[in-house]
């Protein structure tokens, strides 16, 4: 979901995922049901509940990475990624939006304000992860399943750490 320029320990989400097969399960129940009647209400609301406990999870998840990141940084750089196209055209669906990076970004927004200070979005167009980070050159082409960026320069690096690294050398 997101990589900092800086070592910041995150463990891995993915909320949605972890319980889809309890959720399939309790979906397949509710389509047997016949409609209207008293087990249809019953699985119904377990169906909700599901939904329910993932929502919540994502959310507590991102209120606590939201305030460490707060507690720990004057002003905070972010990508304006148009989170909607990249689930559709990337093959990435599920795992984008099991995410919540707007949510995450409105969370960071909002508690930034409320401390004094301040978020920075970058736009989108910037090239983040085709610039190198130690020499400025910039790559004509960088496919997306080259997860190591290797410049010219002798610079090699994770791709979004580098990214990273250039979001912040351009908030400056």
């Amino acid at each position: 979901m997101a990589v900092f320029s800086e070592e910041i320990e995150m463990e891995e989400a993915g909320f949605f995922r972890k319980n889809e097969k309890r959720l399939a399960r309790e979906q397949r129940k509710l389509s047997r049901c016949v409609k209207g009647s008293r087990n249809y209400v019953r699985q119904k609301k377990k169906v909700a509940r599901c939904h329910e406990k993932i929502r919540s999870q994502r959310r507590d998840h991102l209120h606590k990475l939201s305030r460490r990141i707060t507690d720990q940084y004057d002003i905070v750089a972010v990508e304006d990624i148009d989170m909607k196209a990249m689930s559709q055209c990337l093959h990435f669906g599920k795992s984008v939006q099991d995410n919540g990076y707007g949510m995450f970004r409105n969370m960071l927004d909002y508690k930034l304000a409320w401390k004094g200070k301040r978020l920075v979005k970058v736009d989108r167009f910037f090239p983040s992860s085709k610039k190198c980070s130690k020499c400025g050159k910039i790559k004509k082409e960088l496919k997306l399943s080259e997860r190591v960026y290797r410049c010219t320069c002798g610079n090699e690096m994770d791709r979004d750490r580098n990214a990273a690294i250039n979001i912040r050398e351009e908030t400056g």
